[in-house]
This record gives structure tokens, sequence and C-alpha cells, in this order.
């Protein structure tokens, strides 16, 4: 865990800065959701002039489009049409790829799901891949993973990485080797070893990739958390191209900035190479869907606060904690009961831009879900 050998000196200023942040919302004011995919994927291009986010002018913001907006400028560009989202929690899973070259995401149409890249200098949008769905890859990586989907994959089981520039699929892990390696726990835990491998979030160098194991319930529906049943990760090696771990809770996990490991609830680190799990990091914050800064000195996390002392009902904070001492700043404090009426409520999932200046997040305290930003100078 080379990362956090130097940090200390750094994260009593960090937490201090954050608590003056500026906050604004992203897109114009208008009446329609703007919803930021998930705290696996930021919304800022690498190169940090564009922001990707979905909108949707319906209540349940299930139907909608994709945009960028020029953030030196205010430029608002629509780059994809007519999508229908799973939900509006994760929307169309939208998120950058090969270095902010690419914008891929995925859609429902004539009842098969797509995955698509389009190509931001061109405009111009390709099929990658049909009847599988969008995990989160690297957004300065070249490819993307994907699945088949979790409630009926059809042949589609295995894990997939499609190079975004050529197209080209691979299958560096299949459902039969998940069930080689771990078929035991698998079928105590989900009762079955019908597997199919689920939302896989590649490490930010690409080396390293975790899904999560799941058993489709073989309908023809995707709406309910009862259509597959799913828990647990597996964390995969695609360099040396054999198994890590198991990991038997799932835990809301993101990547570390330097690839070797895994940052969950509850502000806890654990290094993929040993297992070994750091001490909590700032105990006294809460948690649901954190992540690392890029330099590692600080996180970002949401979570309902209805029972802190700082906060009321139905309400959600943003918090940033030191990986050093028990420190936290509130950033933002709102009502999360509202925004859209999808079946899968949307939450914040906050995730840090490239230079670790700005954290976007999503808020839910209107009729409409909104994307914001809270940035230090």
């Amino acid at each position: 865990m080379i990362l956090f050998a130097a940090i200390a000196a750094v994260a009593h200023a960090d937490v201090e800065a954050w608590k003056h942040a500026e906050k604004h919302a992203v897109a114009p004011d208008q009446s329609r959701h703007s919803i930021h995919a998930y705290f696996n994927t930021c919304p800022e291009s690498p190169d940090g002039k564009f922001v990707l986010y979905y909108t949707s002018t319906t209540p349940e913001g299930e139907k909608g489009d994709l945009r960028i907006l020029e953030r030196a400028t205010g430029k608002e560009t629509i780059v994809a049409e007519n999508i229908v989202a799973e939900d509006a929690h994760r929307a169309a899973c939208q998120q950058w790829a090969g270095n902010g070259k690419f914008v891929v995401y995925h859609n429902l149409q004539d009842g098969h799901w797509s995955v698509r890249a389009v190509d931001i200098e061109t405009k111009k949008e390709r099929v990658l891949a049909m009847d599988r769905q969008l995990g989160f890859g690297s957004s300065k990586g070249k490819c993307v993973p994907v699945y088949g989907c979790h409630w009926n994959p059809g042949p589609h089981r295995d894990l997939e990485l499609i190079d975004v520039a050529t197209g080209e699929i691979t299958t560096p892990v299949t459902a039969a080797q998940t069930v080689a390696e771990y078929g035991d726990w698998i079928e105590k835990k989900l009762g079955s070893r019908d597997l199919t491998i689920f939302f896989p979030v590649v490490s930010p160098d690409e080396s390293k990739v975790f899904f999560k194991p799941c058993i489709p319930g073989g309908g023809s529906s995707y709406r309910g958390m009862s259509v597959s049943k799913r828990d647990g990760k597996i964390v995969y090696d695609l360099a040396n191209k054999k198994f890590i771990r198991l990991i038997e809770s799932w835990g809301h996990p993101s990547w570390s900035p330097d690839s070797c490991g895994i940052f969950e609830k509850s502000n806890v680190l654990q290094d993929m190479a040993t297992g070994k799990l750091m001490p909590r990091y700032a105990p006294s914050c809460f948690s649901d869907h954190p992540n690392l800064s890029p330099e590692g000195s600080v996180f970002v996390t949401d979570a309902n606060v209805t029972k802190r002392p700082f906060g009321r009902e139905g309400y959600w904070a943003i918090g940033i904690g030191s990986t050093t001492k028990d420190e936290f700043v509130v950033v933002d404090l709102f009502d999360n009961a509202h925004g859209a009426k999808t079946w899968r409520k949307n939450h914040p999932h906050p995730a840090f831009s490239s230079d670790g200046k700005r954290v976007y997040y999503n808020v839910n305290n209107g009729p409409w879900t909104r994307l914001m930003v809270a940035e230090i100078k």
C-alpha cells in the first residue's frame, strides 16, 4: 500500500480545506433530473474539461438523454438520446473511457440491452455488445467490463472486457471457473451454483477486477431487488489471470487509487495482496458509499444521517474524512427523500474529480434529482 506511506502531514490540512468548499448545481437549472451514475466513477472527464450526466424530464427518471457540459463555458451538448435506464439509481451507468475520448453507457431498446460508446470528438456512436449491461471501468483505461443481464443472462454469464477503441471482446474469467474456485460458498450463500457474474468494477490501472456472485431469477422483469440473488464479492487478478480472494460481504466497495486495496462501507480499506484490514478511517464519520481521494489523504462518503445530532428525518450528508485522524467535515446536508420517483431510489453517490479538488454528488431535495459539485480552491 505505497500510496498511504506519505500522507499523514497533509491529511489534516485537506480536511480543513473542505470546510470552505463552494457548492453549486452542475447542470442548467431546468425542470428535469440531472444524475451522475455511481460513486465508482467520476462524471468529470479525466482532463477536467467536461462533466457527463444523464437527464430526464419524466417523474420516474427512467427515460432520458446523456449530456456533457463544458466546464469553462457552461455549454451543454447531448451525446446520446432516447435512453431507457434500468432505474434512476445508476441511470445509464454512463462513464468516461479511453482517457476521456469516449462516453460509454447501456440502453434498453426493442427488448434488448446494449452497451454503446460515443466518440466525443465526432459524436459517432457504436454498439459494443448486445444483451449485456455495463459495469464500471477506469476512465483513463482502454477497456470497460460487461456482463449478461443479472435476472436472465441467457448465454452471457461470464465477465467480458471490451476494448472501447477497437471493439474487441475478451473473456478474462468465466462463471464456470468461478464456481470451480468458490462453488461451495456460492451454493451455501446463494442456494445454487447456477452462477452468473454480476456488476464488475475494474481497478484504476486495469490490473484487477471485483464482481458480485449472482444467481439469476430467470424472469423477464428487471425491476425489483428479488429478480436475482447476489452477495459477496470476488476479486480477480487480470494481469496474472488468477483469483485473489473471496470477500463474503458486498459493502459498497471501491478501489483505492493505487489499485492495491478495496475501500468500503464503514470506511475500511483492505489490502488485496494480504487480506489485511487497515484500521477504520475517521471512525466517527458516517459511511455508506465511500471512496478515496486520488492522493489518498482523505475520503468522501454519503449516508442517511437521520439519527445523527446534526441530521433530520430523511436527511443525507456528504462528508470528507481523514485517513490518518478521527476527523471529518460535513460538506453538504440535505433532505434526500424526494427526487426521481424511480422504483430504486437515487442516492448521492459522491465521487472525486481526478485532481481531488471537486466532489460530485446527487441531491433529491425537490421534485427533480440534481447533480451538485462541491469545490475547494
